[in-house]
């Protein structure tokens, strides 16, 4: 091949999370040289992640995207939250979080999945000190030497080296790095799956987002942008017990919006269309190992959460304005970027969202999914608590808003 093989940093896994960090890296001054290795053609199939499921985007990912001269592109597709509403079904407990609270315009924003890889997609050719390999495979991985480490890569048949002095893996749940270097995860199934679909209904939506909690597992309707003046859609997250997912699946729309409006009452007005519906299990996963020597992991590659309190891909994107912060002060002080010492430091930066991240959201769907009824008052005292007492819903707002202790420039809206 005519390509030069040796990068300053190679990214394995081209989804959003992958993207976001080539972006991020291309800001640096000088830019570092980049390698992004994507296992489909985005030149003829986008990539699974770019696909009909929603995000909300949180506070800080929006001041993140804002700093790296994204979100205008964004922005014309993103639906502000300007309300979280939040509720347990049968019971009185309820709480509303509002950004006005918080003195910002919105909570976060809502964007199609398909919508936001677009965006991020277009001007990828754009971004400095980058080249894209794709279709690629990794198919082998070292990274024992002290100066580099290696991948062995299978473009079209042809196999190929690529060496590079840090390998950031982004490349999914069932990550090909971690698990061909035997590097463990935690995993606990729930027994449920998530059916998503978008739904256009009657009534608008006010920029209101609702979190509903039922006896068979948590709902969110999330506002979508509208994209005709009498048709207001959200993008709805359903969990189900895993048993009963086909049954749902296959319902008609018309009985599936009766089911939807039975758990949300006629508070979003009058379903009118169901979108294409589509389902996917849900577990919780965390690498045992951040971190190696020339190698570092961000996104779901390093965690999967429940969907129940929108955090996945925003806790995967706070990944990477730390690492990308990490690797500036590092060129600053004339470090070795892949040096564990460095890397430890995105580690330990790191640990504290990842673990409140993840034990609140755990125990969200643990706290709501039991019908134990001294748990039950338990649960809907502390809604109508956070409800009544500012401090404490501040402090809620705070966590959904994505600021878990130190904030990383990006996180603030700041440059590189």
């Amino acid at each position: 091949m005519s390509r030069k093989n040796e990068y300053d940093i190679a990214i394995v896994g081209g989804g959003l999370v992958g993207i976001s960090l080539a972006y991020a890296l291309g800001e640096l001054d000088p830019a570092p040289k980049v390698i992004l290795i994507e296992a489909y053609d985005y030149a003829s199939l986008p990539p699974p992640s770019f696909d009909s499921r929603t995000v909300a985007l949180s506070y800080s990912s929006r001041q993140i995207f804002s700093a790296l001269g994204l979100w205008p592109a964004i922005a014309e597709q993103a639906c502000p939250i300007s309300t979280i509403h939040i509720s347990d079904r049968g019971h009185p407990g309820m709480t509303r979080l509002r950004a006005e609270e918080q003195n910002v315009q919105a909570l976060g924003y809502v964007v199609e999945n398909r919508v936001l890889g677009q965006c991020l997609f277009k001007t990828l050719p754009d971004v400095s000190g980058l080249e894209v390999l794709a279709p690629a495979k990794v198919t082998g991985i070292n990274n024992e030497a002290d100066a580099s480490a290696t991948l062995s890569v299978d473009v079209k048949g042809e196999a190929t080296e690529i060496s590079a002095k840090l390998i950031i893996a982004a490349d999914g749940t069932e990550s090909f790095v971690r698990q061909s270097l035997g590097i463990s995860q935690r995993h606990w199934d729930y027994h449920q799956s998530a059916v998503i679909a978008n739904l256009a209904v009657d009534k608008t939506h006010n920029n209101i987002a609702y979190e509903r909690f039922t006896q068979s597992g948590p709902m969110a309707l999330l506002p979508l942008v509208s994209y005709k003046q009498d048709q207001h859609r959200y993008g709805l997250v359903w969990t189900v017990p895993q048993q009963n997912t086909e049954q749902v699946m296959q319902l008609d729309d018309q009985e599936f919006a009766t089911q939807l409006e039975k758990r949300f009452g006629r508070r979003i007005g009058k379903i009118t269309r169901v979108g294409e519906r589509a389902s996917y299990p849900l577990g919780l996963n965390q690498i045992s190992q951040h971190v190696q020597h020339r190698l570092a992991f961000i996104g779901n590659a390093a965690h999967t959460l429940h969907p129940v309190a929108g955090q996945g891909f925003n806790l995967g994107l706070r990944d990477v304005a730390t690492i990308v912060e990490v690797i500036k002060t590092a060129f600053a002080n004339g470090q070795d970027i892949g040096e564990l010492s460095v890397l430890n430091e995105y580690a330990r930066w790191r640990s504290k969202d990842h673990n409140t991240t993840m034990m609140f959201t755990d125990a969200l769907v643990r706290v709501f999914s039991n019908n134990f009824p001294p748990l039950v008052l338990a649960r809907n005292a502390g809604l109508m608590a956070m409800d009544m007492f500012a401090p404490l819903r501040k402090r809620v707002t705070r966590h959904a808003m994505g600021y878990v202790g130190k904030a990383s420039l990006l996180a603030r809206g700041l440059g590189l």
